[in-house]
C-alpha cells in the first residue's frame, strides 16, 4: 500500500471515530431503539462519502424487513440470502469488497459495489437487527470500519447504561 493510501485510510478512520462519538453523544437523550437507529443511519450516511446507503434490517420468520435507513431507495424486504443472510446465519460481521463476486448477493441498487453487515444485539445479547452499509466504491470497508461500528453498536444497543 502506498503512503497516500495509508493517509486516506487513517483520515477515514479518524473521521469515522469522531462520527461514532457524536452518534453516541446525540443518542444519550433518546429513549427508544428506533430513535438511536435513525440518528445512526442519518449521521453515517451524511458524514461519510463512501457510506452510500446505511440501514437496518429486522429478522422475521421468512424474511428480513427494512428498518430506519438513509440513502437511495432499497429493498423493503429481503430473504436470508446475500450478505445480510450470511451475517445473520453466522452471527458475525461480514465485509464484502466486491458484491458482484459474492454468491447470492441481493442487488437492491446497481450502484452498490461493496458492503459491510453487522449483527445488532440488545442488552440480553439477542440479535434483533442487522446494520447494512453499502458503498458505491469497491473495497470501501476495512477491519477498522468493522471494529468502530461494532463498538458503536455495542455502546448504543448492548451495553447496559
Amino acid at each position: 500500500m502506498q503512503e497516500s493510501e495509508n493517509s486516506i485510510i487513517t483520515n477515514n478512520n479518524n473521521l469515522l471515530n469522531d462520527i461514532c462519538a457524536q452518534i453516541i453523544e446525540r443518542s444519550i437523550a433518546t429513549s427508544t431503539r428506533e430513535e438511536k437507529m435513525q440518528i445512526l443511519v442519518k449521521e453515517l450516511h451524511n458524514s461519510l462519502d463512501y457510506y452510500f446507503w446505511v440501514g437496518f434490517y429486522y429478522p422475521k420468520d421468512t424474511d428480513m424487513t427494512m428498518g430506519p435507513s438513509a440513502g437511495p431507495p432499497a429493498c423493503a424486504s429481503i430473504g436470508y440470502d446475500g450478505v445480510c443472510g450470511k451475517s445473520y446465519k453466522e452471527n458475525k460481521t461480514v465485509i464484502v469488497p466486491d458484491v458482484e463476486k459474492f454468491p447470492g448477493h441481493i442487488a437492491c441498487d446497481p450502484n452498490s459495489k461493496s458492503e459491510i453487515v453487522l449483527p445488532v444485539r440488545d442488552s440480553e445479547n439477542n440479535l434483533f437487527a442487522l446494520l447494512d452499509v453499502d458503498s458505491d466504491s469497491l473495497d470501501a470497508f476495512s477491519e477498522a470500519d468493522a471494529s468502530l461500528l461494532e463498538n458503536l453498536l455495542y455502546q448504543l444497543f448492548t451495553a447496559k447504561n
